[in-house]
Parts: structure tokens; C-alpha cells; sequence
């Protein structure tokens, strides 16, 4: 085995890495994304309609398992109770998010499985198997200098690199060495998928499951390494493995694999999301929120919401204009700049009462999702580091008594 190829590092850095090696504030970063993990999964139990369908097609699956399906209770085998898990983390969009997509639903629902199951896992070794998951799925992205790169490529990266960071998490849990975690990448590779088709109209419910699918994937990859599947080598520079394929450009591997082992790219690259829905809608609801009470706008004053923004995430979560002006389901309105500048506009914040089938239909937010429209800016994509690009949309308000106010907040990563 080549000692230098990137996937081998990688493997050696999930097997090696310790405990003493994180960052005091890394540590209490995966704290929190624990709760909020568990958080959002409970969540999801009573506002996401196919969270009992995935939860009783495990439950009739029968057998026995070792494993909590959060919520729900009862228990199952690791492979599916963090197919149901992993799924619920996603369900109401709330979820932190980071560079390559939702980190921890990829890997905190694994290392909760892989824990139940092998038994006497301390805290320690569950942050740290934790961390190698979240830094090697970011260290994936950080390479990739396509603008909105998800968004022209058609992948979730939540579920294409959870696949692998899941399996890292999962294996560096068990103490698997380099070359047993190098064939757990293997096996994940050949299970990967994660197209951003899945959102589309009547799919939205396989949206919400794509941790769901990794989670398991990861797990079983994991389990089959242990006993002796050798999977694919170099799923990552090879010929055929996940830039040449996926990615379809190589990456910057130098940008991937800078500090690895001692600097962790998640604490800058990681948040959580203070408003329910997509993350593109973010910069477009701190813009309006802004100016709304710097400038004392009331939403009967207002006579119309601009977004001038990029041509990536900004256009998708905008166009058509009709139908993102009237989602019809929950996650259509979170994937909908339209409507969500509506609801920020009238209400002053964003909640998810607002994804409700009552707060879809809420005639002064309807009212005011006619009056927001959007305009095609290409100077709003700005390719910032190592992280796909950002849109940057500015946000222009014009009032019924002749007043224009506009504002372009500051890009953030996450």
C-alpha cells in the first residue's frame, strides 16, 4: 500500500488520532452537535410525516438488536437503527451544517449505534471517533474549488461523503487499524450515491433520509472490514474513485490534507442553524431582518422584496418563481427563498410553526411571498478558499412610499 496516497492517509489519521490531540474547543464543539443532534431527531418524531413510516418499516423487520431508535423506543440492529436515526436527524432541516453539507447526522448517529452495540465505549473514544468522521468529511470538501460545486455536479455531499465519514467514525469506534478502516472506505465507496435529484417534487421524503442511507452504509461497511472484505483501494485518487467520478475535477489535495491530525477545519467551517430551512435562505433572512428594524419597515409598507443574487443555490431556492411562492409541502417552503423572506418580513423571524400546513397557508405570508422576486447577479458567487463558493445576494426592499433600502450581509461559512 502506498503510504503517501491520500485515501491511506486518511485511514491512518482516523486510526491514530487521540483523544489528546483535539482542541479543547473542538471537544465541546462535538458536545454540542451531540445535543443538537438528539435534538432535532426527537423533533422530527412528531413534525415529519415520514418519520413513522421509516420508524414501523424497521419495527416490522422483527429480530432483535442491541440499538435505540431514538424517539420510538424499542431496538434494532446498528445497520438499521441508524438508518432511522440518522434519517430523523434531517427531517425538519434544523440540523448544523458545515463544509460538505450536514456533518453530524453522517456520524453522530453511527457512533451512537456502533457504542450501543460494542459496549464499555468511553466518552473519550466516541468524541474522537466522532471528530475523525466530521474532519475527514470536511477535509473531503475543502479540496473542491468548483462554485457551488453541489449545486453544478447535482450531489448532496451531506450522503455522498457521509458514506465515508461515516465508516471512519464507525471503524475508528471499533479500533480498527489503518489498513482494515482503508477497506471500510473500500466497501463505503462502492455503496455511495446521494443525488441531489432526490429533492425534486414528490422525492422530497428521500431528502430527509440521506443520512439515513450513509448511516448504514457506513456501519455495514465498517462490520464487513472487521471480518476480512477488502474493499476498493484509492476510492478517492483513483482512476475511477470519488473526484474522477463524482467531483469530476481533481482536487486541490494539498488544501485537503494541510494540518491533518493537527488542525481541525470544523471549528472554522462548522455552525447551527438559528432559522428551520435550507442554508441559503440564511444570508437572504439576515438581510431582511436587518433591515426591517434599522429602518422601522412594516410589512404593510412594504411594496416589494428583491433577492439579487448569484446563479447557484440562490436561483434553485428561487425558480420557478410561482411555485416557490406556494410550497405546498414543509420542505418546500424550507427550500424556498420566496416564501421564507415572506415569513422573516412579516413575522420578524422564521420558526417551524411556519413549515406547519397552517403556516403554509397563512394569507399575510402569501401575500407577501407575491411581492418577493429575484434577479440574476453573477458578481454574488464569490469562490471563498477552500470552501465552495458562497452566495453573497443582496436584498433590496422598495416601500409603497417611494423609499429603497438594500443590504448585502457579510458571507459566513457555514
Amino acid at each position: 500500500m502506498d503510504a503517501s496516497s491520500p485515501t491511506r492517509r486518511f485511514a491512518q489519521h482516523a486510526a491514530e488520532l487521540r483523544y489528546e490531540d483535539l482542541p479543547p474547543a473542538l471537544v465541546a464543539l462535538i458536545k454540542q452537535c451531540v445535543l443538537d443532534t438528539l435534538g432535532v431527531s426527537l423533533a422530527a418524531t412528531t413534525l415529519a410525516p415520514e418519520a413513522g413510516i421509516v420508524h414501523e418499516y424497521v419495527k416490522a423487520l422483527g429480530g432483535r438488536g442491541a440499538c435505540t431508535i431514538w424517539g420510538y423506543g424499542g431496538r434494532a440492529p446498528a445497520p438499521w437503527a441508524v438508518f432511522v436515526n440518522g434519517s430523523l436527524g434531517h427531517m425538519v432541516d434544523y440540523d448544523d451544517v458545515g463544509a460538505g453539507g450536514h456533518v453530524s447526522i453522517v456520524t453522530i448517529p453511527v457512533a451512537f449505534a456502533i457504542a450501543e452495540a460494542q459496549g464499555g465505549i468511553s466518552g473519550r473514544d466516541f468524541i474522537t471517533a466522532v471528530a475523525a468522521g466530521t474532519d475527514i468529511h470536511t477535509r473531503l470538501n475543502t479540496g473542491i474549488r468548483i462554485p457551488d460545486w453541489t449545486i453544478a455536479e447535482g450531489w448532496f455531499p451531506t450522503q455522498l461523503f457521509g458514506y465515508l465519514s461515516g465508516a471512519a467514525t464507525a471503524a475508528r469506534l471499533c479500533g480498527d487499524d489503518a489498513a482494515t478502516i482503508e477497506n471500510a472506505f473500500g466497501i463505503a465507496f462502492t455503496q455511495m450515491g446521494g443525488s441531489r435529484q432526490m429533492a425534486v417534487g414528490a422525492a422530497t421524503h428521500l431528502r430527509s433520509m440521506q443520512a439515513g442511507f450513509s448511516g448504514q452504509g457506513a456501519i455495514l461497511s465498517a462490520e464487513l472490514a472487521r471480518r476480512g472484505i477488502i474493499g476498493s483501494r484509492e476510492v478517492l485518487e483513483g482512476r475511477y474513485g470519488l473526484f474522477k467520478t463524482y467531483i469530476r475535477t481533481e482536487p486541490d489535495w494539498s488544501a485537503m490534507l494541510h494540518g491533518l491530525g493537527r488542525e481541525f477545519p470544523l471549528l472554522d467551517l462548522h455552525g447551527f442553524k438559528v432559522w428551520p430551512a435550507c442554508g441559503y435562505t440564511r444570508p437572504i433572512n439576515t438581510a431582511i431582518r436587518e433591515l426591517r428594524e434599522r429602518h422601522r419597515i412594516a410589512p404593510d409598507a412594504v411594496a416589494s422584496i428583491t433577492v439579487i443574487g448569484g446563479t447557484g443555490g440562490t436561483r434553485l431556492l428561487s425558480e420557478p418563481l410561482e411555485q416557490k411562492r406556494r410550497p405546498q409541502t414543509s420542505i418546500d417552503g424550507k427550500y424556498s427563498i420566496p416564501f421564507t423572506s415572506a415569513v422573516m418580513m412579516v413575522k420578524g423571524n422564521v420558526a417551524l410553526r411556519d413549515y406547519t400546513d397552517d403556516g403554509l397557508r397563512d394569507p399575510a405570508v402569501l401575500a407577501m411571498a407575491d411581492r418577493v422576486s429575484y434577479r440574476v447577479d453573477r458578481a454574488a458567487e464569490l469562490p471563498v478558499g477552500g470552501h465552495s463558493a458562497l452566495s453573497r445576494p443582496t436584498v433590496e426592499i422598495r416601500t409603497r412610499s417611494g423609499g429603497v433600502y438594500t443590504c448585502q450581509p457579510i458571507p459566513r461559512i457555514p
